[in-house]
């Protein structure tokens, strides 16, 4: 069995972790084992080197051991620098003792690599793991998806509905499931994708009955209508005039109250009419409703969102990747 490594600060608060840092021999005993321990960064020096409060002791990180780097990179002093204030999973190297104080070095590229080798290069295209945001950019959402190590949800693969910005869905420090979507084994880089997590059509549109009036979210505005999202993987679609559309554009991202007309599933279509747009501040984002348990569900091999008898096919094979 695959040993699981979890995203960075999901070690510090374990029993394990505790017992490691009480103590000087908590620490030697860790050493010995090789375990992944974990503190919190405090800072950082000219140098690049990462100081690290492990409760009983000081560590420190050498710059060569901040990071694990794939072939062909190049450290990156931001990775560092934006660890301070949070948690570092790291390996201990070597514990000396000086005028009775403790001198620690520590690894987080060693952990890293540990983690690399022995877990991720062992996942296959529709593994569903656990994942920790780290920041998010206009095309994505970075996640940690063990010890540190980054991986990308691009915009496209965070949900069905569409979104203008990751931030639209997620938050820095969120802990959410993600599969995998793809793995280049020649570059070690790992892509995953959050919607297939979220639900069917099918499944989203059973939440909802024609003649509700509900609240949803202005996603996009086009030509012929109004997208607006009752669900993350879920949108429907509401005629408007010219004029309405042109004064909508301005609204995107907030919440508007909309009659549904009809369901139409061999379609995949929602009628909506716009009842009433909000003016106020953007929606708030909604939780994640998962249609996935990742405990029950540790490997997706096909996921089909559009129904049975449906003219277009929305289909992911995880398998053929």
């Amino acid at each position: 069995m695959v040993k699981l490594y979890r995203p960075e600060g999901g070690y510090i608060d374990t029993a394990e972790n505790r017992e490691y840092l009480a103590s000087p021999s908590g620490l030697e005993r860790a050493m010995n084992a090789g375990a992944i321990i974990e503190g919190i960064a405090t800072r950082c020096d000219e140098n690049m080197r990462l100081y690290v409060d492990l409760r009983c002791a000081d560590g420190v990180i050498e710059p060569e051991e901040t990071v694990f780097c794939r072939e062909g990179e190049a450290r990156k002093d931001i990775a560092v620098i934006t660890r301070v204030g949070k948690p570092v999973a790291c390996k201990i190297l070597s514990i000396e003792n000086h005028n009775g104080m403790l001198r620690v070095r520590l690894s987080r590229r060693a952990a890293q690599k540990e983690c690399m080798e022995e877990y991720l290069a062992h996942l296959q295209s529709g593994d569903v793991l656990m994942s920790r945001v780290t920041h998010l950019e206009p095309f994505g959402a970075f996640v940690d998806i063990g010890c540190g190590i980054s991986s990308l949800l691009s915009v496209d693969c965070i949900s069905v509905s569409r979104i203008s910005h990751p931030r639209d869905r997620l938050a820095c420090g969120m802990t959410i499931p993600v599969a995998i979507k793809s793995v280049q084994r020649e570059s070690a880089h790992i892509y995953v994708t959050l919607r297939e997590l979220l639900g069917t059509w099918e499944e989203n549109a059973a939440e909802f009955e024609a003649g509700q009036t509900v609240t949803g979210v202005i996603r996009s505005v086009e030509s012929y209508g109004v997208f607006v999202e009752l669900a993350p993987n879920l949108a429907g679609l509401a005629e408007v005039r010219e004029e309405q559309a042109r004064e909508l554009r301005e609204r995107i991202g907030q919440s508007a109250a909309v009659y549904i007309k009809s369901i139409v599933p061999e379609r995949m279509k929602i009628k909506l009419v716009l009842i009433d747009a909000s003016d106020n501040a953007p929606a708030p984002r909604r939780p994640l409703r998962l249609f996935v348990d990742p405990e029950r569900t540790p490997h997706l091999s096909y996921w089909r969102y559009s129904p049975d008898g449906c003219r277009k096919t929305v289909e992911m094979r995880f398998d053929e990747e």
